[in-house]
């Protein structure tokens, strides 16, 4: 752009050399034109230039008075051409040839408009001077020499055009006090803005404050059916630091040697064989670290720096040997093997558990052992039991327990004793098996149930139990049931016997097991007998089963039966005819272990006949595999009363989920499954409901060293 010294000698010769006749004196400019221009054409430049530029002449700021061309020139420059015209600022100095030549000049550059508005004021006001607008001239006007106000212009000119592009594309610059309107105004939707944000925000919080509460009680009631002990605290993605016992350090360096097992694999098929027997030195190096360590203070000390150098050796790797896909592959293949080997781990967890229900730990066996010894030392007379004229006193409280364990068989008489309320009212029919007969009587003998009546009988002597008589004898002399129950078909593996195992288990085989449907044979003189398993624990007096009307039915129980389970469709095989045609499959099971029966009821229905009958009808299993529950379920279908559950709790063998408050409620409980309350297998939170019976100083426990 031409400075302004440049442009002052086309700007004078743009007025026709009006400048040196104003030097001169000669000619007068109309003041009127002066005045016009100072109130009509100057506001109108203003509000053109503040209406977005959409006029086409802008004025750049107020009047410049160039002194150093004249005293008497008042010059204005246009934004848009840059050009400066001038007009002498002394009536005296100018005429109306100059004030023509002006005129002229600003129509050039001028509305129509604006030149309408200027000839009709001059008509009506008449001449003015100029001298009062020059000695009282606005302040944005300035009287200093052209360079410096030119200079002010342009910085003036730089800032404004910054400023026009700061603001928005269809909005022009706006005066400071309009800016500073809209800033507050904007500072307060922002703040109202802030507002609504904080308060969305909290809503937020408090909305997932709620959801968390929610989701941490769910996972408390989920998992009260989740036995902490064995599942433990682990996350491979945060420190366990509340955790005394922690094992993630072990967990980490097992999975470091699973990857490593993975980029050894690649490292092999790339042929990166220095990698490949580095990787193959770390995992030998962390799997002497982990050992058998089940916890991080199980841990060799020297664990931190296997940690280290295989986190290094496996960044290695992956920089070397990275696949996704291969490692994918891998990884899958891996887990594919892992599964089987849990199939098979399973397996034999089965295997195993079955074979330790179904055996006598030494210290039981020892203690067997022992007493029985003692009892055939023993005299004659010393072997008899007192009061036995209660024996078929049908007043008395009768109590049915067949057992081959002598230790079993003390915790339910002692607990039902001490409990209660008339002990001496109580009588106790005690029936086991040849070979423990010696260790249960001795036992008894040395430890009485105080002045409760109590008889021991051998099984074997009840000489109208024979095959003729009984269909489980004579199916178990059939070549068929022996290949059956103790051979199991030959299996070739241990997986592969591990289901038959079950139904070898003695207990399905002896006849103290099914002695249970021959009740009016072994006590013809009694009215009503309770029932009870070896494995239950009584907590409560018994005496009110006694007073239960059964409403004309056999069998007293608790029914077991939830929403999709204990029930007949689980137990008998629907397929067949005879079963499908005479039951519900829907209807609901009860529990053996504690039962009351009506012995007279039991013989007006003929209940033994009933038994006989499906019993001999699945000599081949095919209505139900194995126990007595299923054929009691036929034999009392439509016979049994229910009642009331808090008589009897089940499932301290298998469940570890059972509500204590349950537990402590319960008249009986039961530990039915393979988890019995005196083998290693037992749960430990539910074992001293058991042993709390057991006196541990006896002098035969303690020599056959049993312990609580």
């Amino acid at each position: 752009m031409a400075t302004p010294k440049q442009r002052i000698p086309y700007s004078t010769a743009g007025i026709g050399g009006g400048g040196s006749r104003a030097a001169s004196g000669s000619g007068v400019l109309p003041p009127v034109v002066v005045l016009v221009f100072l109130f009509v054409v100057a506001p109108s430049l203003f509000f053109v230039v503040r209406n977005g530029g959409r006029g086409h002449v802008h004025v750049a700021s107020g009047p410049i008075f160039l002194p150093s061309l004249s005293p008497y020139v008042c010059c204005c420059e246009l934004w848009e051409s840059n050009d400066i015209f001038c007009l002498p600022a002394d009536p005296k100095g100018r005429d109306d040839n100059q004030e023509a030549v002006v005129v002229n000049n600003l129509k050039s550059i001028l509305p129509k408009e604006v030149i309408d508005a200027i000839v009709s004021s001059q008509q009506e006001e008449g001449t003015s001077s100029l001298d009062f607008f020059t000695n009282h001239a606005s302040p944005s006007w300035k009287t200093d020499d052209l360079v410096t106000e030119k200079s002010m212009y342009v910085d003036d000119k730089s800032k404004n055009s910054v400023a026009e592009h700061d603001l928005p594309v269809n909005k022009s610059p706006k005066d400071p006090d309009e800016h500073q309107v809209d800033t507050a105004e904007k500072i307060a939707r922002r703040k109202l803005r802030e507002k609504r944000r904080e308060k969305r925000a909290m809503e937020l919080v408090r909305k997932d404050d709620e959801a968390r509460v929610k989701l941490e009680n769910a996972a408390i009631e989920r998992s009260k059916a989740v036995d902490s002990a064995v599942l433990g605290k682990y996350s491979i993605w945060r420190k366990e630091n509340e955790n005394e016992n922690s094992d993630s350090t072990v967990r980490l360096m097992r999975d470091q040697i699973i990857m490593a097992r993975v980029y050894s694999a690649l490292a092999k098929s790339k042929n990166k064989s220095g990698l490949f027997q580095e990787l193959q030195t770390r995992i030998k190096e962390s799997q002497r670290a982990v050992g058998e360590a089940a916890a991080d203070a199980d841990l060799h000390r020297s664990a931190p720096e296997k940690i280290r150098a295989m986190g290094q050796v496996l960044s290695k790797a992956r920089e070397e040997v990275y696949d996704c896909r291969g490692i994918t592959q891998r990884l899958r293949a891996m887990l594919q093997s892992a599964d089987e080997q849990v199939r098979s781990l399973k397996k034999q967890s089965t295997f195993h558990s079955q074979l330790a229900a179904k055996t006598i730990p030494n210290s039981i066996h020892c203690l067997s052992m022992r007493l029985t010894i003692d009892y055939y030392l023993l005299p004659l007379e010393e072997r008899k039991f007192p009061r036995n004229e209660n024996l078929e006193n049908p007043s008395l409280y009768h109590y049915a327990l067949f057992s081959d364990n002598v230790l079993a068989a003390s915790v339910v008489v002692n607990s039902t004793i001490m409990n209660a309320k008339e002990p001496e009212k109580h009588v106790f029919h005690l029936v086991t098996d040849k070979l423990n007969f010696g260790a249960m009587n001795m036992w008894f003998l040395l430890n009485p149930p105080g002045k409760a009546t109590i008889h021991v009988e051998n099984v074997d002597e009840f000489k109208w139990l024979n095959s003729s008589y009984c269909p489980v004898l004579r199916q178990l002399e059939s070549a068929a049931m022996k290949e059956y129950y103790f051979k199991a078909d030959r299996p070739t593996t241990l997986s592969a016997g591990s289901s038959n195992l079950k139904y070898r288990n003695p207990k399905y085989l002896s006849m103290l097991n099914h002695l249970r449907f021959y009740l009016p044979e072994v006590y013809p003189k009694l009215d009503k007998i309770l029932f009870l398993d070896d494995d239950i624990v009584v907590q409560k007096d018994l005496t009110g089963l006694w007073d239960v009307d059964l409403n004309g039915k056999v069998n007293g129980a608790v029914e077991t039966c939830g929403e999709s389970f204990h029930r007949f469709d689980k137990y008998l095989n629907f397929s067949n005819p005879h079963i499908s045609r005479n039951f519900d499959p829907n209807a609901c099971g009860w529990a053996y272990g504690m039962n009351i029966f009506d012995l007279k009821e039991w013989k007006k229905k003929d209940i033994t006949g009933i038994y006989h009958k499906w019993q001999n009808m699945n000599e081949d299993r095919v209505l139900w595999k194995l126990g007595t529950l299923p054929p009691g379920l036929l034999t009392f279908y439509k016979l049994t009363h229910p009642l009331d559950k808090s008589w009897h709790v089940l499932g301290l063998g298998y469940n570890p989920s059972i509500d204590r408050s349950d537990i402590e409620g319960a008249a009986v409980v039961h530990y039915n499954g393979n988890m019995k309350p005196w083998l290693e297998l037992a749960m430990t939170k539910y074992r001293p409901y058991w042993t709390k019976y057991i006196k541990y100083d006896h002098p035969y426990i303690r020599g056959c060293n049993l312990s609580e």
